[in-house]
């Protein structure tokens, strides 16, 4: 009895053995504190990532994270889409502080002061030092908008300028130069007519009513949105642009509303550039973002131009508009550490070099240009390096490296009001007075929420 006891208890040792050396238990495997599981192998770290692509955008960045996946068995990145920036937010702040909150979420330019505010993430710049991580090397025109006071508090992304797209056809049938197009507030008000009398049923030029183009046509001109260096120096108190630099938008569509060459989509983005698909208008501004799109769909050769300056003026360029990515609060440093290294993979070269070609949006990583797939997209559409250049062009100041406040969304929709009057007929003087007014009040409401 004793004999068959022993030779039963070796043979249960034996079958503990051989199952735990074939993995069909889940154990912590010693020395690593790695979870295994019954293959055998470590579990990978999770990290949600919250973004707002849709399109062709969203399209390249499925493919950016399903590569980030599958270069390393480590880390599983779930890319959701959350609808539009502001619609991300409101869940974002629905959520923030819980288990329901993403580890990584994409964030307009303009939120980047309330995303700050909010106390509910973890500036890049804490992870920048622990890895070493060298930033000198990206865009520097980007970079700028995202660093201050020398923090980075979130990795740039999706980055663009607005550009004026125009019909070179239309150029050619109104005896204009397609390789020269207008520079100026003045010379698209002359080339908007010379277009009209060639074909009376095509308009000249349209803007979207749409606050980010007003920012960029003010930092053209070397002028600031708010006081204070746009908020980079201190909390702003009020506007920073002067009734002159101001009114000189406003009074340049207004020649083109009474000259009958303006075209008025109000805020609709997507009508405007239909309008000009289908040849119904000549000239509009819209983001870089739009360029690969725009080019591809045109059944006529598009030509990408510098935004517009008033020819008193000397141009200064254009503020860096798009998205950038925050590291949320109150997650493991295990997953925030993989966070990270995701991040640091969009900013390789090869990968920038897809995304900017496959999107039209800018290359953070400027080394992405000399990759042969950006060699290649430019031989067969040099419109997209125009994007490039109008950015490298731009010149360092306070008006174009962007305005920093939580309140910039809604004064983005105070100026699309004031431009939307002046599209049907409204008066220069009172659209710019009553613009300036609810501009100044909602900065002093906002200082007002954080007892400033």
């Amino acid at each position: 009895m004793k004999k068959l006891l022993a030779f039963l208890t070796f043979g249960m040792i034996l079958l503990l053995a051989a199952c735990s050396s074939d993995g069909s238990s889940t154990q912590e495997q010693e020395g690593t504190g790695e979870d295994v599981t019954s293959a055998g192998k470590a579990e990978k770290q999770e990290v949600t990532f919250w973004h707002s692509m849709g399109g062709a955008g969203q399209e390249a960045l499925n493919k950016i994270v399903e590569n980030f996946n599958s270069s390393q068995d480590g880390i599983q990145v779930n890319a959701e889409y959350q609808g539009t920036y502001d619609e991300s937010l409101t869940k974002f702040n629905a959520v923030a502080g819980s288990d329901s909150a993403p580890t990584v979420i994409q964030t307009f330019e303009i939120g980047t002061k309330a995303m700050i505010n909010s106390g509910q993430i973890v500036p890049i710049q804490e992870l920048i030092d622990a890895d070493g991580y060298d930033m000198s090397g990206l865009e520097e025109n980007i970079t700028n908008y995202y660093s201050l006071d020398g923090t980075f508090y979130s990795m740039p992304f999706n980055s663009s300028t607005p550009v004026m797209y125009y019909n070179k056809d239309a150029f050619k049938a109104a005896g204009l130069d397609p390789e020269a197009p207008p520079a100026t507030y003045e010379e698209v008000e002359a080339a908007s007519k010379a277009i009209v009398e060639s074909n009376p049923e095509m308009k000249g030029f349209a803007l979207q009513a749409y606050g980010w183009l007003w920012e960029q046509l003010l930092a053209n001109q070397g002028a600031l949105l708010l006081n204070n260096d746009n908020g980079r120096t201190a909390t702003p108190t009020e506007i920073g642009w002067t009734e002159e630099e101001g009114k000189s938008i406003l009074n340049w569509v207004k020649n083109m509303v009474d000259a009958g060459t303006f075209a008025n989509y109000g805020t609709n983005g997507d009508n405007m550039m239909a309008g000009f698909l289908a040849g119904d208008v000549s000239m509009f501004l819209q983001s870089s973002a739009s360029s690969r799109d725009v080019i591809d769909k045109a059944p006529f050769e598009v030509g990408i131009a510098y935004l517009p300056y008033p020819e008193a003026k000397e141009r200064q360029g254009v503020v860096i508009g798009g998205a950038s990515l925050w590291m949320i609060d109150g997650k493991s440093e295990e997953e925030q550490k993989a966070a990270w290294e995701f991040m640091k993979y969009v900013q390789k070269p090869e990968v920038q070099a897809e995304w900017h070609t496959g999107t039209g949006y800018f290359a953070i990583n400027p080394a992405a240009y000399d990759e042969q797939v950006v060699k290649d997209a430019y031989a067969e559409k040099p419109q997209l390096q125009v994007t490039v250049d109008q950015l490298q062009d731009t010149k360092a100041s306070y008006a174009t490296q962007g305005a920093l406040m939580d309140m910039l969304p809604e004064g983005r929709k105070i100026m699309e009001t004031a431009l939307e009057s002046i599209y049907n007929g409204g008066d220069v003087d009172e659209a710019h007075r009553a613009a300036v007014d609810q501009f100044n009040a909602a900065i002093k409401q906002a200082n007002a929420a954080r007892g400033e």
